[in-house]
């Protein structure tokens, strides 16, 4: 017997985390944070709802924090399976984790110290960054396209999913009984025509799909025509003289912006002026794209051909020290400013913004989804104040949001990418969205022609 538990990422967007069982089996797919309010996230993440000894196996789909981030716990509360990854995923989780458990520690201590002014106990982080070792240990890494066991009765096979780099859909074939079962994981999806990485493959022949709904009731603009409206931004923040902030994920995102840069700069679509990352976890990442050409595109692999560096140009520079950073806030000629975090929760876009985000010559330009309730959701949404750091600030500045960049498919990409094998899905299993969109997205696979699509619960259970 095959049942499916769906204990994250279900009606949100946030901490993916499945569990596959087959007879004493047991399988997870992704091990994500969840993020949210501070009590809530701290108490969801600490307590896992099953035993993490008795999992098998563990498999990642990509190196996002939302569906890694909570593998050190996972394996400090007793886990030491199998961690099943493709080759770049795995070195980028190297960076991810210890930067996340950077973060862990750092919060904790903060938390504490304001604890201690009401007398109250110190709190522990979830992980810190001696946690991380014992899970690469684990690390079992796979290439594309090449089957391999996972267990007695399971094999699998990772597919591009055109997400980030090294992301990938995931096909498993479970022998039920002396009967193949198989089970398609999306983990996030990727669209047509992105900068760097290749697109999604094509998977047309499981029996039960588990698939993302980020965007499942949204259309975003053309990835093609992002350079022209980039440019139009960049030259007219630069003739007022301004300053552009962009709050950026490190991984894939920043990367994306930094290339399409480059090639904006040969074709002389925008001046040659000031670019700044100002992310030490994006340096790290960027390092890493630089280690894994099999992860991309074509265009990006001719363009190789005739520079020396896709990820660095005239003018580019990758700051590292906090006293860099804070010096760019003394600038007062026209930049670029590429800072983490992607959803301005933290990091160091906070210290930009604060600095600039009344004065009306500057932009913000958001490149991401932006989670509801976050400093860039308010950004995004033209609030007249804002708050940072607790104080609120006049948005005054531009604000220009691009869904062009997304790294995820949209509705229509969805719902593409599902007809292909819509003659051989039995079940179709909708995750990772908000109720709407996974409502949505759901009606339109209806509309398809299939009929046994659900949108599960939290910790809701289905027989295969």
């Amino acid at each position: 017997m095959i049942k499916l538990t769906f204990h994250g990422a279900v009606r949100n967007v946030t901490g993916s985390m499945h569990l596959v069982e087959l007879d004493q089996r047991r399988i997870l797919l992704d091990c994500g944070l969840y993020q949210g309010r501070r009590k809530e996230t701290y108490e969801r993440n600490l307590n896992f709802p099953f035993d993490p000894s008795t999992l098998n196996a563990l498999v990642l789909s990509h190196a996002h924090i939302d569906h890694l981030g909570n593998v050190p716990n996972l394996v400090k509360r007793g886990f030491s399976g199998d961690i099943h990854l493709t080759l770049a995923t795995a070195d980028l989780a190297n960076v991810m984790l210890h930067d996340a458990a950077h973060l862990q520690e750092s919060d904790a201590k903060f938390a504490s110290k304001v604890r201690q002014r009401h007398n109250q106990p110190p709190v522990e982080p979830l992980f810190v960054t001696e946690d991380i070792a014992p899970v690469l240990e684990l690390f079992e890494t796979h290439s594309y396209n090449r089957w391999f066991k996972m267990m007695d009765g399971v094999r699998a096979i990772f597919r591009e999913a055109g997400h980030i780099l090294g992301s990938a859909i995931t096909v498993m074939v479970l022998d039920d009984g002396g009967k193949d079962v198989s089970i398609c994981y999306t983990g996030d999806l990727g669209r047509k025509d992105l900068p760097i990485i290749r697109d999604p493959a094509v998977v047309n022949d499981a029996d039960v799909l588990i698939i993302e709904s980020t965007y499942g009731e949204r259309l975003h603009g053309d990835i093609r025509a992002v350079r022209e409206k980039l440019a139009r931004v960049v030259n007219e923040t630069i003739s007022r003289g301004g300053k552009i902030l962009v709050p950026s994920f490190a991984l894939e995102r920043a990367q994306e912006l930094i290339y399409t840069l480059h090639r904006m700069r040969l074709d002389r679509q925008i001046p040659e002026f000031p670019v700044y990352v100002d992310s030490p976890l994006a340096t790290d990442a960027t390092a890493i794209f630089r280690l894994h050409p099999e992860c991309f595109d074509r265009e990006i692999n001719e363009f190789m051909n005739t520079v020396d560096d896709p990820f660095g140009f005239r003018y580019l520079r990758y700051v590292s020290s906090a006293e860099e950073s804070k010096a760019l806030n003394d600038i007062k000629t026209p930049m670029m400013i590429i800072a983490g975090s992607g959803m301005a929760e933290g990091g160091r876009i906070l210290h930009h913004l604060k600095n600039n985000i009344e004065d009306p010559r500057n932009t913000v330009l958001i490149v991401g989804w932006q989670a509801e309730n976050t400093l860039g959701r308010k950004i995004a949404e033209k609030w007249e104040k804002v708050p940072i750091f607790g104080e609120p600030y006049r948005l005054k500045s531009q604000v220009e949001v691009f869904d062009e960049f997304s790294a995820h498919a949209d509705r229509n990409d969805l719902v593409s990418w599902v007809s292909h094998g819509k003659n051989k899905w039995r079940q179709v299993f909708i995750v990772h969205g908000e109720e709407s969109a996974s409502m949505s997205l759901a009606e339109a696979l209806r509309e398809l022609g299939l009929h046994n699509v659900i949108v599960p619960e939290p910790g809701q259970s289905f027989v295969i």
